[in-house]
């Protein structure tokens, strides 16, 4: 296969005595590679001569390590249904736990387990008002990024 034979020289990692591939170079090869799929799934003969070319556009500058670290944190703490359920019930108004329990028709257990989750995140915040705790989204940008990930959701299922 071509895409084998063309593999750039690999790079000798020294902390790690591994070899790596340079991010550019994978998505040069991921790149190749679909496009060979879609060649071979459409029934034409792959054309060797036509390869991608590389944007002379200078690549974006990553944010620092910690903050990748803490968005990761943030996404997993999003990552399951009852707790998008809870932040787009938190977007509207403070909620105590029994009317989330109320309004998402799971155990009360089950949603004091995800508020946890959600409070260690720094997602939502909470607020004792005599026996009940008020549960309220500590940012709203949050609530958008579910949206958004809710709405995109529901236009692919579409």
């Amino acid at each position: 296969m071509r895409l084998l034979r063309e593999i750039p020289a690999r790079r000798r990692d020294e902390r790690r005595g591994t070899c790596a591939i340079d991010m550019r170079d994978r998505a040069c090869i991921v790149a190749d590679i679909m496009k060979t799929v879609s060649t071979f799934a459409s029934g034409r003969a792959p054309d060797t001569d036509d390869r991608h070319q590389h944007s002379d556009a200078p690549l974006p500058d990553p944010p620092r390590r910690e903050v990748l670290d803490t968005a990761g944190d943030l996404l997993r703490a999003l990552a399951a249904p009852v707790r998008i359920a809870i932040v787009l019930q938190l977007r509207e108004s403070s909620r105590c736990v029994h009317e989330l329990v109320d309004a998402l028709g799971v155990p009360q257990p089950l949603v004091s387990q995800h508020l946890r989750i959600l409070k260690a995140a720094g997602v939502v915040a909470g607020e004792r008002s005599g026996r009940e705790v008020l549960y309220r989204l500590v940012d709203h940008h949050l609530a958008h990024i579910v949206v958004a990930a809710v709405t995109h959701a529901a236009e692919d299922s579409e």
